[in-house]
């Protein structure tokens, strides 16, 4: 029966097999339009989706990194100007510093000029007092022996005489 006339029903599963399978396909592709495609469709909205904030991102980080650097740079610029100042600063503060010592050390050259010269002054005082101290002693001690009471009254006398501005009497 190899070589036999197919029958109808042969024929009918030929057909059938043929139909069931573009069913088969027509099913399959309703299924995937109607499932699969619009999962495939929402995952690749939100890749895209995702690829637009992520580019809007790096804009964005490009924006603030451009901005850093130029913070960064005024800051440099800022750090270099207060530099500059604190070196100005100190220099005069340096020299205000120096003057005022070197005024100081002046005014305590002059003042020790001063005490010096005072010191002066006082011990030729003081060396005076004792030279007429000791003049007093030795003219004391020499004058007893040497002056009697008569000289004595007459010296005593001239001597209030020219404390008193009246001119000494003479001898007669």
């Amino acid at each position: 029966m190899e070589n036999a006339i197919p029958t109808f029903f042969d024929r009918l599963a030929q057909w059938s097999e043929i139909v069931g399978g573009f069913a088969f396909v027509a099913v399959a592709l309703l299924l995937f339009m109607k499932y699969a495609l619009p999962a495939v469709r929402a995952t690749q909205i939100a890749r895209n989706a995702d690829l637009v904030h992520a580019e809007q991102r790096r804009e964005t980080l490009k924006a603030e990194v451009g901005k850093a650097r130029g913070e960064v740079e005024a800051a440099d610029r800022d750090a270099q100007a207060i530099k500059a100042r604190a070196t100005v600063d100190a220099a005069r503060e340096r020299e205000r510093l120096q003057t005022e010592a070197q005024a100081d050390g002046e005014r305590a050259v002059a003042n020790a000029h001063g005490e010096l010269d005072r010191g002066r002054i006082a011990a030729r005082a003081q060396l005076r007092s004792e030279f007429i101290d000791r003049a007093l002693q030795l003219a004391r001690t020499k004058a007893d022996s040497r002056i009697d009471a008569a000289v004595n009254a007459k010296l005593v006398g001239a001597t209030v005489q020219q404390l008193l501005g009246a001119r000494p009497e003479s001898d007669s």
